[in-house]
């Protein structure tokens, strides 16, 4: 009996430790996402126009680790074009990509950060569209 007591208590022990453990050690990426230009000319004192909700539907945001072999997640960007999204602690390769076969429009670059524990880390992407 006693030995049983004391594996329960053992394994009790390494679930809740396990359970904090996977809660502790993470930090925030949020960030909005610059799509343009969409249209070849713009006059001046003319405003830009506002990506539509479908341009951004078409893009993910992705992280991979920090030598780029292996995705980790891909995050959803919203129709105003912004995105969030809990991480673990670590450095991370980010990098926009046109998930919906839209023809491939735009170029983007990769952008690596820092996720620290208990933080935000902001990243603002830019796609530039290549329309000239």
């Amino acid at each position: 009996m006693r030995l049983f007591l004391t594996l329960f208590i053992i394994l009790t022990s390494f679930l809740i430790v396990g359970c904090f453990s996977s809660i502790q050690g993470r930090g925030t990426i949020s960030g909005h996402v610059n799509l343009g230009p969409l249209t070849p000319v713009i006059r001046e004192g003319e405003p830009e126009p506002t990506p539509a909700p479908e341009l951004y539907a078409a893009w993910k945001i992705l992280v991979f680790t920090e030598d780029g072999r292996r995705e980790i997640t891909r995050i959803d960007i919203n129709s105003a074009g912004d995105y969030q999204m809990l991480l673990p602690a670590g450095t991370y390769l980010v990098r926009a990509k046109e998930t919906n076969n839209g023809g491939g429009i735009g170029s983007q670059q990769d952008y690596y950060v820092e996720i620290v524990e208990g933080r935000t880390t902001q990243l603002d992407v830019d796609i530039d569209t290549g329309i000239r």
